[in-house]
């Protein structure tokens, strides 16, 4: 198994590539600075005070501040005609906003792991797969690791707010998870069929052979499939609480692009399909409904085999793919429909009586724009950890693109390889030469050792059952969210 290779020359050069190219070239940046997504500018006080057919009052010196104390704040009438200034989005607008240098470098880095993966995917074409390592994999399991790490800095914004009412929904949509992820973990492997249960067995088995290996021979593993499942429900109610506001930020931004976008069915056609998209997902994993009915698709009194189990792996795969492909399409509409909130927001404020303060319509209008990148990555993140945890699944569970038949996830030996002995006879400089030969062999046999031991306890069995259920999660907490957001916002809001 080769560590020192084609993949990982590869890999450094992406990293190489993407740390010196990012000031200069950033698709991160290019999503949201190419000049088809429109912020509304904030009106000046000069602006407010012609709408409302006022004087602009002049500002009084420090004098007449000691005397009169503080000064009063510039109110105008809500019904005032104001009509917000559009302007596209710039990169010096960009460089200002919340969380940006994160959701750039996140983008960029799922862009580099894509390319890494496909090179990889295009690589193992020519070669034995299992003689190396899947670096493409380790990209894909890394981009996930960072997508989790950045939902989790935005909900511990949301924990750090005063109002605590956003802690309130992170932590009730946890506790509903836990209690929906309990119930999908004991289903039965016929009607959801993640491999959970194949894959736990091989993990328990192939740690008492490791186990035995390293000469533990009255070693036994003190923890039962309950306590793993339990703490399985943990994480997905972790995930959970992390795509509450992913969740009920889509349902916001696709009522609204839906409504945007009113006089073009087909946009409208394609944001309905990316909104039931993880709806999709769940269903490909309903044995009953997906497996078994292409499996074996009733015919009169017998049953034809439409398409085989293969094939049907295969066709899940890349129906996943298909959709997050669809989704990220999206991501513009979306993200427009949360700028026109300005506007929105203004048109409501006419509706209204009374008087409000300049700086509160300045402060409402300024705030969407500021918080567009944490929107972004609200809409992404979600899309890109169903997507790199199913090129995962394809990867370590040994799935094949074109419907081939899987490799039955076995456990391979362990090969420890030696480091070569240094001949006697030699002069000081082959000598110190051969010693530094021999420090790189021995580092790259101790490497291949830990990736073969790795391999042999982690096997495609476990992979398929974890990646599988991390897919299917993800898509259920989106499709949970999102339909209480959808209720939120047509019903609860309007009354």
């Amino acid at each position: 198994m080769a560590l020192i290779g084609v993949q990982l020359v590869v890999s450094l050069l992406a990293a190489s590539i993407m740390q010196r190219m990012a000031p200069h070239c950033s698709f991160a940046r290019w999503l949201l600075c190419n000049g088809s997504l429109f912020r509304f500018k904030h009106p000046s006080e000069g602006e407010l005070c012609a709408l409302a057919g006022k004087q602009m009052p002049s500002k009084p010196n420090k004098r007449d501040r000691r005397q009169n104390g503080e000064s009063k704040p510039l109110t105008v009438p809500k019904d005032i005609d104001l009509n917000l200034e559009k302007a596209p989005v710039s990169v010096l607008d960009a460089l200002v906003l919340r969380f940006f240098l994160e959701y750039q470098w996140l983008i960029d880095f799922a862009v580099y792991a894509m390319g890494i993966y496909i090179f990889t995917e295009s690589y193992f074409c020519m070669v034995d797969p299992a003689k190396e390592v899947h670096i493409g994999a380790i990209w894909c399991v890394l981009t996930v690791v960072c997508c989790l790490k950045s939902l989790h800095s935005l909900m511990s914004h949301y924990f750090s707010s005063e109002e605590g009412g956003e802690r309130s929904v992170c932590l009730a949509f946890g506790f509903m998870s836990l209690l929906v992820a309990m119930l999908v973990l004991v289903v039965r492997e016929d009607y959801l069929e993640f491999g959970l249960e194949p894959g736990f067995n091989s993990l328990f088995d192939n740690l008492e052979v490791f186990a035995k290996q390293q000469g533990f021979s009255e070693w036994s593993i003190p923890v039962t499939k309950l306590t793993v499942k339990l703490g399985l429900a943990a994480v997905c109610a972790f995930i959970g609480a992390l795509l509450a506001f992913p969740g009920l930020r889509l349902a916001q931004t696709h009522l609204d692009a839906v409504q945007l976008n009113s006089d073009r069915p087909l946009i409208q056609l394609l944001l309905h399909m990316g909104f039931l998209a993880p709806v999709v997902v769940i269903v490909l994993w309903i044995k009953p409904i997906a497996r078994d009915f292409l499996g074996n698709a009733p015919m009169g009194k017998s049953s034809v085999t439409l398409i085989s189990s293969p094939v049907f792996d295969s066709v899940r795969l890349w129906t996943v793919v298909v959709l997050c492909c669809l989704r990220l399409a999206l991501t513009r509409y979306h993200l427009q429909a949360y700028l026109n909130l300005s506007q929105k927001w203004v048109d409501q404020m006419k509706k209204e009586a009374g008087r409000i303060a300049a700086i509160d319509i300045q402060r409402k209008v300024s705030r969407v724009f500021c918080y567009l990148s944490i929107v972004a990555l609200q809409y992404i993140l979600p899309v890109l950890i169903i997507l790199f945890s199913t090129l995962a699944l394809k990867a370590l569970g040994d799935f094949s693109w074109c419907g081939a038949e899987p490799a039955p996830g076995v456990t391979p030996a362990l090969v420890m390889p030696t480091p070569t002995p240094i001949l006697p006879g030699m002069d000081d400089d082959e000598e110190g030469m051969e010693e530094f030969e021999e420090d790189i062999q021995v580092t790259v046999a101790r490497l291949t050792e830990g990736f073969s031991a790795l391999r042999a306890v982690l096997t495609p069995l476990f992979f398929r059952g974890l990646f599988a259920f991390l897919t299917w999660w993800v898509a259920a907490c989106q499709v949970i969210s999102s339909l209480f957001g959808i209720y939120f916002h047509q019903y609860l809001m309007q009354n």
